[in-house]
């Protein structure tokens, strides 16, 4: 009798144990995936106020219209996304493709005074910078998530009930290269 009730006692502890890892694998799970909320509540702004950019943009840029498709076929994919490791790659091509539409953007200077694109391009960059700041605070949620799930015993549980690694929302090559700016000086 002793022995099962020492046994009874062992089976809790182990158990408890593997509930306290499964628990903790939701919490940072959880927090992640806020994290990415809180992203996806900026991009969801950027993304409307993209088509209000490509409508100053296009009266001005009519030798540009590949860049402007571009940004708005990357918006399209982008809002249509379904999961974050998809949104993250889209998300990143959408910033690489503004930040050269504005650098395009230096070609018109009558483009440059027009007060509904200075406003327009301020409003993004904003959205861009807040879209970074939050973006360090994902990228550390999920990168505790992913060293969780990976070390042994979390390891067992997470492919246990399906807790899988996540991507990183990080810069591509593309977007560390320098942008080239040509000013047309009269």
């Amino acid at each position: 009798m002793l022995s099962f009730i020492i046994f009874l006692f062992l089976l809790l502890v182990v158990l408890g144990y593997f509930i306290g890892l499964y628990n903790r694998m939701v919490f940072l799970k959880n927090n992640f995936l806020r994290a990415w909320a809180n992203i996806d509540v900026l991009l969801k702004q950027r993304h409307d106020e993209i088509p209000k950019l490509i409508a100053a943009c296009e009266a001005y840029m009519k030798f540009e219209k590949s860049v402007l498709e571009n940004i708005t076929e990357l918006r399209s994919q982008a809002m249509q996304a379904k999961t974050v490791g998809q949104k993250v790659q889209l998300e990143q091509a959408l910033t690489g493709a503004l930040a050269g539409l504005f650098a395009v953007a230096e070609n018109y200077p009558d483009l440059k005074s027009n007060e509904q694109f200075s406003n327009l391009q301020k409003r993004i960059s904003y959205l861009e910078n807040q879209i970074a700041d939050r973006r360090e605070f994902f990228n550390d949620s999920a990168t505790i998530y992913n060293t969780i799930i990976t070390q042994v015993p979390y390891n067992l549980v997470a492919s246990t009930f399906g807790f899988n690694y996540q991507q990183l929302f990080t810069i591509s090559e593309h977007d560390k290269q320098d942008v080239e700016v040509k000013i047309n000086v009269p």
